[in-house]
């Protein structure tokens, strides 16, 4: 962080400092050539412009092709009200048109009651008692754990299907009808009808619901062909094309002339990415609801949509957050006025704790071996960071924080220590002094 300071006597090595973890200015032409200077602005002019369709791809080729994965995202769809109400209402009305039931309660009553009126004032509040019974006990299913349960089943299969019909293998939860990718609902119906037989309702269980009645509609044709073309192509380099942008900009930096400049044109470039995607996200939202306006699904396509995108929107979260921390640490280590200014003052206030410490006696043996490897040190825990951010392939906004905490602190842990080496080497003392005796006189 600070800039270099002159060395004390007895003090060989050159002195340590935070600078060093991150990138430093380098002379012109010393060490890096003309080549690689152009060399580095292609490869962070194709890896910003890659960012953006690398990160979507990823996210597609991990939801769509990963039943783990597929099933986790559209796991809490079942815990929101939109989605059930959506359920609910399929399931009724699927129902409903099959089974007449002032049609049942007249044929009931025809042989007991003759008087018309009176049939017909009976038979309308039971008609809509039992109706609404009908409708207590499909919204109660569809909010019970047995019906969680079986959303985890109907959602494996789904994913499962959901590829084989980007393959063009028309099977299973999802299918294509005619003109129209449809999602089969029957199991939740056989299990409806079954919980209200269980409870007198018989006539429910034998009442036929057509396929139609049964499915709903999630894409039209023409869209499923222009999905399996995008599917088709970007699904076998989907996996490697995201790491593929991130070697592109490990090389801008390592090739880089001047790596502060660098670091902030990456941290840049990832926040313009995001942006990009968080308005992407956006209009394909807006697109989706108007989409599905008017049709039974309508109301529950905006969560449906953010809830299969949430992997996505946390990675946009993530790339703007790097990306800005880039770019302040970018502005931290450059030959600017103000980053100058500051990282001086900070290098001079952790090295004079070192100095402190070495002082009492403590880590200044620790502290004269850390300053001349301080170097390759910086870069092991910037190393580790980048693991801790990326294990498990699960980033997210707060292991994100976490990695750079651990890093800030290891960071000022090594240039404190740092500061304590060359203390001690300041404090040790010197050997003592020659003494000549009258005989060698």
């Amino acid at each position: 962080m600070a800039d270099e300071q002159p060395a004390t006597p007895g003090d060989s090595e050159p002195t340590g400092s935070l600078q060093e973890a991150a990138p430093h200015e380098a002379p012109a032409g010393e060490g890096h050539s003309k080549a690689g200077s152009i060399t580095a602005v292609i490869c962070v002019v194709l890896a910003a412009l890659l960012t953006t369709p690398a990160a979507v791809a990823y996210w597609g080729q991990r939801t769509l092709n990963d039943t783990e994965r597929y099933v986790d995202t559209v796991g809490p769809l079942v815990d929101s009200p939109e989605v059930q109400d959506v359920l609910a209402t399929t399931v009724t009305d699927a129902i409903d048109k099959q089974v007449d039931i002032e049609a049942i309660l007249n044929n009931v009553f025809a042989g007991v009651i003759t008087d018309r009126p009176r049939l017909e004032l009976l038979v309308g509040p039971l008609s809509a008692a039992i109706n609404g019974l009908i409708d207590r006990e499909v919204r109660a299913f569809v909010a019970s754990d047995e019906f969680a349960d079986l959303w985890t089943r109907i959602s494996t299969r789904v994913q499962q299907t959901a590829e084989q019909v980007l393959k063009g293998e028309e099977s299973g939860a999802v299918s294509l009808q005619d003109d129209e990718v449809v999602l089969d609902v029957g199991e939740v119906i056989d299990q409806v009808k079954q919980r209200l037989a269980d409870r007198g309702l018989t006539f429910v269980e034998n009442a036929p619901v057509p396929d139609t009645d049964r499915q709903i509609v999630l894409l039209d044709a023409p869209q499923l062909k222009q999905v399996r073309n995008i599917y088709a192509f970007t699904n076998p380099v989907a996996r490697w094309l995201l790491p593929l942008v991130g070697v592109l900009y490990l090389l801008a930096f390592v090739l880089a002339r001047r790596r502060p400049r660098m670091t902030v044109a990456i941290g840049a470039a990832l926040a313009a990415n995001a942006l990009l995607v968080a308005l992407a996200l956006s209009i394909g939202r807006q697109l989706f609801v108007d989409h599905l306006s008017g049709t039974v699904f309508g109301p529950a396509s905006r969560v449906f949509y953010d809830t299969l995108l949430t992997y996505l929107q946390r990675g946009q979260q993530v790339f703007l957050a790097l990306g800005l921390i880039l770019v302040v640490a970018g502005w931290y280590a450059g030959a600017n006025k103000y980053g100058t200014t500051v990282r001086t003052t900070v290098n001079t206030g952790l090295e004079g704790l070192g100095a402190q410490l070495a002082a009492t006696g403590q880590v200044g043996g620790v502290g004269r071996w850390v300053r001349p490897n301080a170097g390759w040190l910086r870069v092991v825990v910037v190393t580790l960071g980048a693991v801790v951010l990326l294990w498990g392939n699960d980033v997210t906004l707060t292991r994100l924080w976490w990695s750079l905490a651990l890093v800030v602190l290891l960071l000022a842990a090594l240039q404190i220590l740092a500061g304590a080496g060359r203390a001690a080497r300041t404090l040790q003392p010197g050997p003592p002094p020659q003494t000549t005796t009258p005989e060698a006189r």
